[in-house]
């Protein structure tokens, strides 16, 4: 397992590391802790040393099975990463970047998985806050007091829009050590190289941890969820789908190709894999160590040219989209809640109560 340093950090990442987005369920299933548990260590086993969480991962759920599977392996053995600002799945209740809410969100991580400290602590998608200043004057203070305090020791950020995050950091009023972006660099989308934003990054000093090769399950054989935003844009959809053929037709996995082609960036810290299959896990690791045959790389290539030649331009992603549905969503709630007080709507049921 070759290792990365990240940034000025002074942690030394596994090239490929464990996101436990699929352990709290978030690619549908049931959560199971044993099977959790047994990839957690097969995965360290296998020289992973970087595992990234989130309060928004099954509400929580992603942490405490961390916390089980932490139960049976030394502290020593790996990096934790964890975020704050994003929570429950209620529109009104979903996003919370204030002051307090930082400190008591690290303080329940810490609980969850029964550590004495963490490794790094991003702010959790930082675009859906009513304003970046919010992100600036309260959330990243709280972060350097818990820091202070010796509960986390490095502050990272997170985010899909790249401008985003550049403004955020570029005004922190902290210091930063890493920056986890995904779905920007993968087969379908490379803008985190070609707009810049890993120039930007390395002025900075900061690591850069890659999440999704897969695109969040596009590039899959099986394809997306039903969450996801590019569904939103049929482009989008029909080059995956054109590319998931194409290699379908040849019995290629077109998620084997997507793998290989972020890990042979070496500018990239890390890259954060996620699922809630043991085996495949295992298998996504051991491409590390395999290389693509000749029908493979053909496959590759075919699909780079043919079908995603556009992937360094800003158009092909979904940035905003995200943000737009939710304050649609919080839109609905909050009408509803003032057309009838007293009565828990949901967003979802809104549209029933002809809001």
């Amino acid at each position: 397992m070759p290792y990365r340093p990240l940034g000025c950090t002074g942690m030394n990442l596994s090239i490929v590391s464990l996101g436990s987005s699929s352990l709290g369920g978030a690619f549908g299933g049931d959560i199971n802790n044993l099977e959790n548990t047994a990839i957690v260590k097969e995965t360290f086993q296998a020289g992973v040393n970087y595992v990234d969480s989130a309060p928004w991962y099954g509400h929580g759920k992603a942490e405490r099975s961390l916390g089980l599977a932490f139960k049976e392996v030394p502290r020593s053995s790996f990096y934790i990463a964890t975020k704050v600002g994003r929570y429950e799945a209620k529109p009104t209740e979903m996003f919370d970047f204030s002051y307090d809410r930082t400190l008591r969100s690290v303080d329940e991580s810490l609980e969850r998985m029964g550590l004495d400290y963490l490794d790094v602590v991003q702010v959790h998608d930082p675009e859906f806050a009513p304003s970046v200043e919010i992100v600036l004057q309260e959330t990243l203070p709280a972060l350097q007091k818990a820091k202070d305090s010796g509960k986390l020791r490095h502050i990272g950020m997170t985010g899909y829009p790249l401008d985003v995050q550049r403004q955020i950091i570029e005004r922190s009023p902290v210091k930063l050590s890493s920056s986890l972006v995904y779905c920007h660099y993968n087969l379908n989308d490379t803008t985190l190289l070609d707009q810049g934003f890993l120039d930007f990054l390395d002025n900075e000093d900061i690591g850069c941890v890659n999440a999704s090769p897969v695109a969040m399950g596009l590039l899959t054989p099986e394809g997306g969820p039903s969450w996801h935003p590019a569904n939103h844009i049929p482009d989008i959809i029909s080059k995956v789908q054109q590319a998931r053929d194409f290699c379908a037709a040849r019995g290629i996995d077109i998620a084997k190709l997507a793998i290989h082609f972020t890990l042979r960036q070496s500018r990239l810290t890390t890259t954060l894999i996620s699922t809630p299959d043991r085996r495949r896990m295992l298998e996504n690791i051991s491409i590390i160590s395999e290389q693509l045959n000749q029908a493979e790389e053909g496959a590759l290539q075919h699909i780079l040219d043919e079908f995603f030649s556009y992937r360094g331009e800003a158009l092909c992603g979904w940035e905003g989209i995200e943000p737009d549905l939710y304050w649609i969503r919080l839109g609905q709630e909050l009408e509803c809640a003032r057309r009838y007080p007293g009565h828990a709507v949901s967003a979802a049921s809104s549209h029933k109560q002809g809001c």
